[in-house]
């Protein structure tokens, strides 16, 4: 479910290579903390930016492996493009992102995550080393490209990042019994790289980015948040009908208008109104010049299945 009107936007959060065996070792444990930090540090970047305290909608996807297969943890977050401002009672739309400043506030909350979860010296001294080594912070990534339009399409997208594997079939070009051939799009070339590995080492691939027992890969954080999305719905409503524009690389979700007001919308009246006793009508019968009859209330009845929805007219 996603706010109506509200804009949102794909943002990749990494996590660096030095600490990829750590979390693979600890995945039951730092998994969740990964996806708590990554909203917190949205939260806090959206909030610095505007200069208020923002309450963003977060849509969480943890990944655990790269094009080729290998260990590689980051978050997939479809994120409202601004926040909530609770004190102010208005929805802050954030224009522009100083993906600069997104970069270094990732680092410091993954590394101070990193730091109180595990609490070990050899944890501390590679959060040591990685700020040293990354002065500029860590790899983020907002999409720039068009996202799909409706808010079904937008589904569809998150829904790949949690049900794909690895590496699809289809990328698997050849097995003889002992070696495995498949293929990938290197993010280093951006070209199509080919990898032969023994047919363990392929297995280990696949079977290393089993998620812990009982762990979703899928969470509701903020203003997206289940518990709280019909509560807030009327508020975010409120606050974003003040807000105007389209940010170039997001998405708007738009409510889907039924047939009726399609159809006033297109034509000025309303196709359910008699236009002699103008006293609304009910559906009876659907009828397409090329199709014929495509929906019969009466044929309903007879089936026994309109006993068991909701009634819609007296007898």
């Amino acid at each position: 479910m996603l706010h109506e009107g509200v804009i949102y936007r794909h943002i990749i959060l990494t996590v660096p290579a030095m600490f990829r065996t750590t979390f693979y070792q600890n995945a039951a444990v730092v998994l969740s903390a990964l996806m708590r930090c990554g909203v917190q540090c949205l939260d806090d970047f959206f909030s610095e930016v505007r200069g208020k305290a923002l309450r963003g909608g977060y849509i969480v996807v943890t990944h655990t492996h790269g094009r080729n297969g290998q260990y590689h943890p980051h978050l997939h977050l479809i994120a409202t493009s601004g926040g909530y401002d609770a004190q102010g009672a208005c929805w802050e739309h954030l224009q522009y992102l100083p993906y600069a400043l997104l970069r270094r506030k990732w680092q410091w909350h993954l590394l101070t995550m990193l730091r109180q979860t595990l609490k070990t010296d050899a944890v501390n001294r590679l959060v040591d080393t990685c700020f040293t080594q990354y002065p500029d912070g860590l790899v983020t990534n907002v999409q720039k490209g068009q996202l799909p339009a409706q808010h079904q399409s937008v589904a569809r997208y998150v829904a790949k990042y949690v049900v794909s594997p690895p590496i699809s079939v289809r990328r698997i070009d050849r097995y003889d019994g002992k070696r495995v051939t498949y293929h990938y799009r290197s993010h280093r070339t951006e070209r199509v790289e080919h990898e032969t590995v023994d047919v363990d080492t392929f297995i280990g691939r696949m079977v290393q980015h089993t998620m812990p027992k009982g762990f979703k890969r899928i969470r509701y954080y903020g203003v997206q948040a289940t518990k709280t999305f019909a509560k807030v719905k009327v508020l975010i409503c409120e606050a974003v009908a003040k807000v105007e524009g389209i940010v170039k690389g997001a998405v708007q979700i738009i409510a889907r208008l039924t047939y009726r007001q399609r159809y006033e919308q297109s034509t000025g009246r309303d196709p359910l109104i008699c236009p002699h006793c103008r006293s609304a009508m009910g559906v009876w019968r659907i009828w397409h010049p090329t199709y014929g009859v495509i929906y019969d209330e009466g044929e309903v009845i007879k089936r026994g299945t309109y006993a068991s929805t909701a009634q819609r007219a007296g007898p």
